[in-house]
């Protein structure tokens, strides 16, 4: 495929796993990430390592106004299980927070512009994607219509996860080589623990993310031991 591409980078599973396939893809690979005062900025520091494992350069982009403008048990200035219906709506789950996709897709889009990349990949997936409506593909593909027209610009919007779920996820970063780097090196918990490692990975294994990801660990050693 060539050419250059931005990837959107928090050090979890999912945006690691897309760092890798964007390797394989792509001339040039440029991570970028986001500091948003979030509950689980471990990630960041997770995200730091694994970007030198992958020999990929990485930015980090300061955006801690989230707390002045929404609500969200994900940011560090809230007291509220991440598990809990969100109050504003509770159809989704606490740790929703309004507009985060589509402020660091539109970030990552200006990025992309700047270093003349024409390619923009993110880890969002519509199979495992905890309730979020801004991890389906009609929003994906609604944005990235939106920020071209904009912008003037005609940059591809990657959304390589969007059909599979988590467990296929894991057998993709085994195809990829990275399986032992999603194991040791991410981290989704979003309750930001890691004193402890689980065979799926570290995490405090009760937060939804840690229970999607244990859940579909197990789903993959049984698949994997069927063939």
């Amino acid at each position: 495929m060539g050419q250059k591409i931005v990837v959107s980078f928090s050090g979890g599973q999912d945006s690691t796993t897309v760092a890798a396939w964007a390797k394989e893809k792509f001339d040039e690979v440029v991570l970028i990430g986001f500091d948003y005062d979030q509950k689980h900025k471990i990630e960041l520091d997770q995200a730091k390592i694994i970007a030198q494992k992958l020999s990929l350069p990485f930015h980090i982009i300061p955006i801690k106004f989230f707390d002045q403008i929404t609500v969200s048990a994900l940011l560090q200035n809230s007291e509220k299980n991440v598990n809990d219906p969100y109050e504003q709506n509770p159809s989704l789950p606490s740790s929703f927070v309004p507009n985060r996709n589509a402020l660091f897709t539109t970030i990552a889009h200006s990025f992309a512009q700047k270093i003349q990349a024409q390619n923009l990949a993110l880890g969002v997936s519509q199979e495992d994607y905890s309730g979020y409506p801004d991890c389906r593909e009609d929003f994906i593909q609604s944005i990235e219509k939106t920020l071209n027209k904009g912008s003037d610009t005609n940059i591809k919007i990657h959304t390589p996860l969007m059909h599979i779920d988590k467990a296929k996820e894991f057998a993709l970063a085994k195809q990829l080589g990275i399986l032992e780097i999603i194991l040791t090196d991410t981290h989704t918990c979003y309750n930001g623990v890691r004193g402890t490692q689980h065979i799926w990975g570290y995490g405090c294994g009760e937060c939804n993310s840690c229970i999607l990801r244990k859940n579909a660990y197990d789903k993959f050693r049984h698949s994997e031991q069927k063939d």
